[in-house]
């Protein structure tokens, strides 16, 4: 099997409106489609919705379902909040300052930039508190070609001892020898 792309990844939000207003003003989100039925297709169960798709780029959506009937949005309590996040590929570090300074001039709290040494991050969080990242690619094809070549080493090691494998600890070495100078 071959997958063509992502068709789309949905989420939860507290009114539709907002939600739909928020994309489409930080992230120039064009607003694709809303479906709204009484009924979940999938189970039959009555539990009325509306359901969001946004276009993310390059056909990949975002959607969002409003489901007034359940109990209040919460997270996982049991994940660390930096773990779950929606990650969005910027141009260059001209394009995710400019939406830095925009988030910034309407009080939203931005992160960042912080460096991941292959990409450059800053995050910050939607009206319903999903962690984003707007990050801009820095690495050489050299470096992702080593990342590639020693992943599937990492994760053989990981899985035997649940510990830190430093195969790819290159990445940070020169930030945290800046850091100590």
């Amino acid at each position: 099997m071959t997958l063509m792309r992502i068709h789309h990844v949905a989420y939860r939000c507290m009114d539709a409106k907002t939600t739909v207003e928020f994309y489409q003003k930080y992230l120039d989100m064009d607003f694709v489609l809303a479906i709204s039925e009484d009924k979940v297709p999938s189970t039959g169960a009555p539990d009325p919705y509306m359901h969001l798709f946004l276009d993310a780029g390059q056909g990949n959506i975002l959607a969002f379902f409003e489901i007034p009937n359940s109990p209040p949005m919460a997270r996982d309590p049991n994940t660390p909040d930096w773990v779950q996040h929606i990650a969005f590929k910027v141009k260059d570090k001209e394009t995710q300052m400019k939406a830095k300074a925009k988030l910034e001039a309407d009080g939203i709290d931005v992160v960042g930039p912080t460096n991941h040494h292959i990409f450059q991050s800053i995050y910050f969080r939607d009206p319903d508190g999903h962690r984003l990242e707007l990050a801009y690619d820095t690495s050489t094809a050299e470096e992702m070609k080593k990342l590639h070549d020693i992943a599937p080493q990492m994760l053989i090691d990981w899985a035997k001892s649940k510990e830190t494998v430093k195969h790819a600890a290159w990445l940070h070495e020169e930030e945290f020898s800046k850091d100590k100078s």
